[in-house]
């Protein structure tokens, strides 16, 4: 199952550069994951500042 950004995302970009397979980008005011790419390994969550990032 893939991993969601919620609104709660402050673009800060700390996530993306932890996707192992270049799953996250900016969308339109947030972060994006492409649900495609996900592998479901988690290393976005345990970056992100505000906890927005969670399973689908």
């Amino acid at each position: 199952m893939a991993f969601v950004i919620s609104d709660s995302c402050i673009a800060c970009g700390s996530c993306e550069s932890q996707c192992p397979v270049g799953a996250i980008s900016m969308g339109d005011g947030k972060f994006e994951i492409d649900a495609d790419k996900c592998i479901s390994c988690g290393s976005c969550a345990g970056q992100c500042p505000v906890a927005a990032i969670s399973e689908n």
